[in-house]
């Protein structure tokens, strides 16, 4: 397994697959989103031409319902942690949680600013109104509530355009700051040009086929589905918020399902060894999993 997940290229060519054939489960999308490669294809020009991250910025901004100067663009939702980590200094985590905080921050630190994803990942339970932290990743987020942001006072926002539009090729992250003093020093860290061409220039086309209530609805009828799915073939999943499931004492389904082409997540990373986070699928994808399913309890059966 790959530390992050998203590793359906990889075990594609270990075992002789069409990585297009792949259903990769183990990086967690909108299932619902639209088509970016088509839309990619209206902005190629973009490529000839150094990139302006401006417009996207205040597009952004517009949807969230904040000053453009207290937002910042970024190269996927792991520069934007990054960059963060590095302003901030040194954080607490109640694990498990993802893993690229603890790989950023200086230190972790009891009593340090509290670093939270949120809905928790890999549980995927929101946090409760009552909860605090300096720093919440909201990269799934919208995808669980059907709103760009929280919003607490104060807080530091992570987030990641890459989920909400099932785009992670593109690297689209962002950070929104409390204020703009803090945004500009964010900025100040991010290397020239960091947002490619072909990213900034998508970002208000994306933000204008957005509908994040819908789409959280229909996620959350989908991971219905999946828990249903799963309970079928006796898995059993923990609740969640999130567009995917964490699943105990799964430790071989990782392996059994590979070499039929679909790929879950090892949850080793987090602390979590035997569990695996399942992300929710589209119908299509929900039915090749429960064929697949049928197929590793016959193997079973037979051996």
């Amino acid at each position: 397994p790959g530390f992050h997940g998203g590793d359906g290229p990889v075990v594609a060519e270990a075992l002789g697959l069409d990585p297009s054939s792949v259903l990769d489960l183990s990086v967690s999308l909108n299932p619902c989103a639209p088509d970016v490669r088509a839309l990619a294809l209206g902005h190629l020009d973009a490529l000839t031409r150094y990139p302006d991250p401006e417009r996207a910025t205040r597009a952004l901004a517009a949807v969230i319902g904040v000053d453009a100067s207290r937002v910042v663009l970024t190269n996927g939702g792991s520069e934007a942690i990054a960059m963060v980590a590095a302003e901030l200094g040194p954080g607490w985590i109640d694990e498990p949680d993802f893993s690229l905080y603890r790989h950023h921050l200086p230190a972790v630190v009891a009593g340090a600013p509290r670093w939270r994803s949120n809905p928790r990942n890999p549980t995927g339970r929101l946090a409760t109104p009552d909860e605090t932290a300096a720093v919440w990743d909201e990269a799934f987020y919208p995808l669980a509530t059907g709103r760009w942001t929280r919003g607490d006072p104060g807080a530091v926002v992570v987030g990641s355009l890459t989920k909400v539009f099932a785009c992670p090729g593109l690297r689209l992250g962002y950070v929104l700051a409390p204020d703009a003093r803090l945004a500009e020093r964010i900025r100040r860290r991010q290397p020239r040009w960091a947002v490619n061409g072909i990213a900034a220039a998508l970002v208000p086309e994306l933000l204008e086929r957005a509908d994040l209530p819908a789409w959280a609805t229909a996620i959350a009828a989908l991971r219905t589905q999946l828990i249903d799915v799963l309970h079928a073939h006796g898995l059993h999943a923990r609740p969640s918020d999130a567009p995917f499931v964490l699943v105990d004492r799964a430790a071989a389904l990782r392996d059994r399902l590979a070499p039929l082409g679909i790929v879950v997540r090892d949850c080793a990373s987090f602390g979590l060894a035997g569990c695996v986070r399942i992300a929710v699928p589209g119908p299509d994808g929900l039915e090749r999993l429960d064929r697949a399913l049928d197929a590793v309890a016959a193997e079973e059966v037979s051996a």
